[in-house]
């Protein structure tokens, strides 16, 4: 049975529409302002929501933007019933997300028209989105082989010649060949945990719980933690001294593990596809963006290294190429799509800008 909630401050017509749609098997909640309806859509998560505009506390408009800020009701079917008729009410409800604006007088044809089409593309969305799994599962399927085969034949390689070759071997070739073996296994193993991770967060897209789960950690000190991950790579590869930072401290909304994955994938990158003894500028503030705004933490990473063209930075914009090419970049991207995926779900986002051979700026803005 559909759920379907009615957000009206005049207890006449709320009766009324609960009495109609109750007669229609409906199952049917009542708010009588817009305060009483964002908490009863929060708890209930209803299947449709009829919003009247002109309420005390808190009006229609409002309860909208409040709905789709948050990740459990933000994909609600949301209908505006109000005797105002004017083209600019409707222009800004359709602007803020609602899907359709019923006016005041309606016949219950009207709205049980109304809200049927909302219940049909609904349906038509949901199929789309299991089409969207299917199809994901099997890239998965179809990628992952691909991807391991490089490195895995590495390992079976040297590891066969050192089985069958060992009473002729010298010791620094099986040391050499041994570590060879080693470093394919690192790569090997980075490729799988990338693999389920991207998988995980995919899956994460789908699920609203699963995004406000996402979205419940914080990292107290942004900038302690990402100094110690950006120290951290410059020794492995010996280039401290390539370093710049300047970073704003700040409280982010993101766990610390998912925070270390980020900076950990934009750092390897800098210092993968750059020079020796170029720099490397990390650099953090905060800035304020949105409809009302809000602040966010905006780290970038800046290298002076072989850069991206166009087309490889549009391959990373669109996630559609998980099946085709962007499993024969072993380089920055896998990487950097989980870093984008992550800012993405945790209502952030991660943008590229490059110069071919010149310069490579990676900015991620996360929630504070």
């Amino acid at each position: 049975m559909k759920k379907i909630l009615v957000i009206e401050d005049e207890e006449a017509v709320r009766e009324n529409l609960i009495d109609l749609l109750d007669a229609e098997n409906f199952s049917v909640l009542g708010a009588p302002d817009g305060c009483a309806g964002v908490d009863l859509a929060q708890e209930h998560l209803p299947d449709l929501i009829i919003c009247d505009i002109m309420m005390p506390k808190l009006d229609g408009f409002g309860v909208l933007t409040a709905l789709r800020k948050e990740p459990s009701t933000a994909t609600i079917p949301f209908v505006f019933l109000s005797a105002r008729s004017d083209k600019n009410d409707w222009r800004h409800g359709m602007e803020l997300g609602a899907d359709d604006y019923v006016t005041k007088p309606f016949t219950a044809e009207e709205l049980l028209r109304a809200i049927s089409a909302r219940f049909e593309k609904q349906a038509t969305l949901d199929q789309q989105q299991a089409q969207k799994l299917d199809w994901f599962r099997n890239s998965i399927t179809k990628s992952l082989p691909h991807a391991m085969r490089s490195p895995l034949t590495h390992i079976l390689g040297f590891s066969q010649f050192i089985v069958e070759e060992a009473d002729t071997l010298e010791r620094q070739d099986i040391k050499e060949m041994a570590g060879k073996i080693s470093k394919s296994a690192e790569r090997l193993h980075k490729l799988i945990q990338n693999f389920l991770l991207y998988a995980e967060l995919e899956l994460i897209s789908t699920d609203p719980d699963r995004i406000k789960t996402l979205r419940n950690s914080q990292v107290k000190s942004a900038a302690s933690a990402i100094e110690m991950i950006v120290w951290d790579w410059a020794k492995r590869v010996d280039r401290g001294a390539d370093v710049d930072m300047d970073l704003q401290d700040s409280t982010i909304q993101i766990a610390k593990i998912r925070l270390e994955k980020i900076v950990a994938e934009i750092i390897d990158n800098a210092f993968k596809y750059s020079s020796g003894g170029t720099p490397i500028r990390v650099l953090s503030t905060i800035i304020y963006q949105g409809n009302p705004a809000k602040p966010f933490y905006a780290l970038s990473i800046t290298d002076k290294g072989c850069g991206m063209t166009g087309s490889q930075i549009a391959q990373l914009e669109a996630h559609q190429q998980f099946e085709r090419k962007l499993y024969e970049q072993t380089g920055s991207g896998l990487g950097l799509m989980i870093s984008k995926r992550l800012a993405q779900l945790l209502g952030g986002e991660l943008t590229i800008e490059s110069i071919p051979n010149q310069e490579t700026t990676v900015r991620v803005i996360l929630p504070i």
